[in-house]
């Protein structure tokens, strides 16, 4: 698992075949019937079944090829997720994946993990995924500059698939998964991963001689990247799964890209000419180096960086000694050195293989059936529902028109008129809604953007009321409190309201540009946005009219009848366009939800796509009846004053100017309606996206604060179970004497002469020693102990359970335990054949050890007698 080059490389996990066809088989014929051609979906299941069996088989190669098998394999995962539900209560497929790290121990076991799941099968193919991208760029040539690149994505790539584990796929499996799918073994590898891509950026910045400074940058956020992963690493739950080699290569990195990092920044000081921080830095390098070679011990890879940091510092203190006498400052007072993070996790893109094709295309859901009959039900009530509302407002129209025998009462009238750019300029304007359009639009803006300030302080209020529980309990449990503080996880989510603070901030401003700009032509927008007529009567006449057959009401009058045989042709064309538009892809809509959320929400994804295709036909129709509306209330006014015409003469100066203000004011109506259109649906836009990370936020205060309710109900319990009452003093009759130390000369020795070993620590007593193999043949000379009225004590006998061994016959139980020499541990009671347990009711601390090597001592007794041996049969 080690990897042997200069980068780390995740192992792959290993797993066995599966049958597909069968059970899948089964399935489509149950609940598809008939439908697709039974050959195709049995070449589709063998296809399915060899790319299984290939990931399998290349699943030790380093190779692209691999990578290029196991992503074809994935997307047909993804593909079948939703047509076929692989679970323990539909179609039952068990996958059977071993543990990465398992290191198949002989008292330890296999981590295996066999269960029917579709999203156990995918974390695990993920896993290798990331695995085989880590592989095949720890095989790159580092001095190439293409490969470099690849490893670098690779890298990438492998942290973004990891990080994707952690949040969206593992949580899905409904058991505990094997240690390597462990959501902190996932990250701590994502971490790795993303810090090895930046170094091979730091890499390459070296190998290209690129500016010291910028080099610095990458080294010194290289480092950082190591250090978080080390810390992930070394994590209790997980510090176990890897080798020793993985953690000395990840601290061993940190300190040596932070010693490169100092030595570039020296560099940069050199050209600076600040000698006494080149020298100070250098000087820092050299402690971090040392560190980096300690740390990482066969891992260390930076001896050439160590050389010339040797080099460097030995001239530099050579020049400043002999010729510029600079102060040499402390490391610390020198200004940190920036970073450049150039290295981040690649979200994962599906399909992953550009070969990408559905083995299983045919095959469509039921549930997808369903909503697709249903939201053709709902287009044919829109459709119907606007025919009607043209056609209702056509026979309107002709039937005012026929009572004011229109048009044949002013086929011979005529009149002055405004010139035809200005009129045609504001017929425009009021296309789009005129001065009302744009007002309405204005003054909707504040009411959209209060809306998505609320979500968002409102998400902000969530985490900062989560946070602030969290702390405060972290603070009174303590070390008890052993949860990921929210801090920490919160920060992706924090950063991402930031951005959407600043994204707000700045469409604020940007609207106050508009509005300046509104109230700027404001005046000359209403003007234009009125009829004609008020649009002639406020510009000044340059003479009198020739006759009343140009009057200005007539010469409106044929223009709004020309306007109304548009507004029927734009009917028959709406018309048309309603009935005939297109529905495409709902089926693949539906399908992409399906597999996504594991439901459709059918109402919802067909009202969205029905009014992507008829909300503009809709409002196409809203503005034609209101346009006729308007044309109406025009003919109506202009029919009134037709003998009411008056001639007003003003300047031609003054007609000129009022002229330009209006064309002026026509372009900015033109932008301000661009822009403003452009802004509510920018705030629209933001909101649905606010709305949605405002429910991940409210996903992740409700699972932390499940995560909180249960954690505290542990710790009461484990509270409760506390004892309160004191703990008995032990009579002094329990209390064992002072023990008395046993000189090393009386330790028995080999019968060659040779000294024993001293004891060693017991495997099933952790902390305790254990008795050594010893020889055979050893004696020590055996001398009677007596009592303190100076009976003499029996030898002892030989004992049935211990043959060719001797026990310790019962000897009175007031008497200390020998004690081992004080640069020794005690002997442990379990590893002696002679020791004879005292009453439990005794401590452990009285019980007598004995060791036939060791002699105890009694009290009252010379310390040179030695307890008696027998030479073995």
């Amino acid at each position: 698992m080690a990897s042997h080059g200069v980068f780390l490389a995740i192992p792959t996990k290993r797993t066995w075949e599966v049958d597909f066809v069968k059970p899948l088989k089964s399935f489509i014929q149950e609940t598809y019937g008939a439908a697709g051609n039974a050959e195709d979906h049995n070449a589709a299941l063998n296809e399915l079944n060899k790319l299984r069996n290939t990931i399998i088989s290349k699943a030790s190669d380093r190779h692209e090829s691999a990578l290029e098998a196991i992503y074809r394999y994935y997307d047909q995962l993804a593909v079948i997720e939703g047509k076929f539900p692989i679970s323990e209560n539909q179609v039952r497929i068990n996958f059977k994946w071993q543990d990465a790290f398992d290191k198949e121990s002989l008292f330890g076991g296999k981590k295996i993990l066999s269960i029917s799941s579709g999203v156990y099968e995918k974390a695990c193919v993920l896993f290798n995924v990331a695995a085989i991208q880590s592989q095949v760029a720890e095989t790159q040539n580092l001095g190439n500059d293409e490969s470099l690149r690849l490893a670098a994505k690779l890298f990438q790539q492998a942290s973004g698939v990891l990080a994707y584990m952690r949040l969206s796929v593992v949580p899905g499996i409904q058991c505990d998964p094997t240690p390597d799918l462990q959501p902190d073994t996932l990250n701590a590898l994502s971490h790795l991963m993303l810090a090895q891509a930046q170094d091979c950026f730091a890499r390459k910045a070296m190998n290209d001689k690129m500016k010291p400074a910028v080099t610095a940058k990458l080294a010194m956020q290289c480092s950082d990247f190591y250090s978080e992963a080390l810390k992930l690493l070394q994590l209790d739950s997980i510090r176990q799964l890897w080798p020793k080699e993985w953690t000395n290569s990840a601290a061993g990195k940190q300190s040596g890209y932070h010693a490169a990092a100092e030595f570039y920044q020296s560099q940069v000081a050199k050209e600076s000419k600040d000698f006494g921080e080149e020298i100070a830095r250098l000087r820092h390098c050299k402690e971090l180096i040392l560190a980096s070679e300690m740390r990482s011990g066969a891992q260390f890879i930076f001896q050439d960086l160590q050389k010339k940091i040797t080099k460097s510092l030995a001239e530099a203190e050579k020049d400043n000694d002999f010729i510029y006498h600079a102060r040499v400052p402390d490391i610390s007072s020198l200004t940190p050195i920036g970073k450049a993070v150039v290295a981040k996790s690649m979200p994962i893109t599906v399909p992953l293989s550009k070969q990408f094709k559905d083995l299983f295309e045919k095959i469509v859901p039921l549930a997808v059936h369903q909503s697709v009959v249903a939201c053709e039900n709902r287009r044919m009530l829109i459709v119907n529902s606007e025919i009607g509302r043209l056609r209702d407002a056509t026979q309107l129209l002709n039937s005012i028109l026929a009572s004011l025998n229109l048009p044949a009462a002013i086929e011979d009238l005529g009149g002055q008129e405004i010139p035809k750019s200005m009129s045609a300029k504001a017929a425009e304007i009021k296309q789009y809604g005129g001065f009302d359009c744009l007002e309405k639009l204005i003054n909707d803006l504040p009411g959209l953007l209060q809306r998505n300030k609320e979500i968002l302080d409102e998400s902000d209020r969530m985490l900062n009321e989560e946070e602030a529980s969290d702390t405060q309990l972290r603070n009174q449990f303590r070390e008890r409190w052993n949860r990921t503080p929210s801090s920490k996880l919160t920060e992706s989510i924090r950063s991402e309201a930031s951005k959407y603070r600043t994204i707000i901030n700045n469409a604020i401003d940007a609207d106050a540009v508009v509005r300046e700009r509104f109230s700027k032509h404001r005046d000359d927008i209403m003007l234009l946005s009125q009829s004609d007529g008020c649009i002639q009567s406020s510009l000044p006449s340059s003479g009198p009219n020739a006759s009343l057959q140009n009057h200005p009401a007539v010469l409106e009058l044929r223009s709004l009848l020309k306007n109304v045989e548009n507004i029927k042709s734009t009917r028959d064309q709406l018309e048309n366009e309603i009935k005939n538009a297109p529905l495409n892809d709902m089926a693949g809509q539906f399908l992409s939800a399906l597999l996504k959320d594991g439901a459709i929400d059918e109402e919802s994804l067909s009202l969205q796509k029905l009014d992507s295709i008829y909300g503009t036909m809709r409002e196409r129709v809203s503005e034609n009846i209101r346009g006729q509306e308007d044309l109406l209330q025009k003919i109506q006014a202009a029919n009134n004053k037709f003998s009411e015409a008056k001639v007003q003469n003003t300047s031609g100066v003054a007609r000129e100017e009022k002229l330009k203000s209006l064309a002026s004011a026509y372009d900015s109506f033109t932008e301000l309606k661009g822009n403003l259109e452009e802004g509510t649906k920018f705030y629209n836009d933001l909101t649905v996206i606010l709305v949605k990370f405002q429910s991940k936020v409210s996903d992740f205060c409700f699972a932390r604060k499940t995560e909180k309710e249960e954690l505290l109900k542990d710790l009461s319990a484990g509270i409760a179970r506390q004892s309160t009452a004191p703990t008995p003093v032990a009579p002094a009759y329990q209390k064992p004497e002072a023990p008395v130390a046993t000189p090393r000369s009386s330790i028995p020795q080999a019968s060659a002469g040779q000294e024993l070993p001293p004891p060693q620590a017991a495997a099933n007593y952790p902390g305790q020693p254990q008795v050594p193999p010893y020889p055979s043949s050893f004696s020590v000379p055996y001398t009677a102990f007596r009592t303190s009225a100076g009976q003499e004590l029996p030898p002892p006998q030989a004992s049935a359970n211990y043959p060719g061994q001797h026990q310790v016959p019962p000897y009175p139980t007031s008497f200390s335990s020998m004690p081992y020499p004080a640069s020794q541990a005690p002997l442990p009671n379990t590893y002696n054949p002679y020791y004879q347990p005292c009453p439990q009711a005794y401590p452990p601390q009285a019980y007598a050890q004995y060791n036939p090597a060791y002699p105890p001592q009694y009290p009252n007794y010379p310390a040179q007698q030695q307890y008696p041996s027998y030479q073995p049969r």
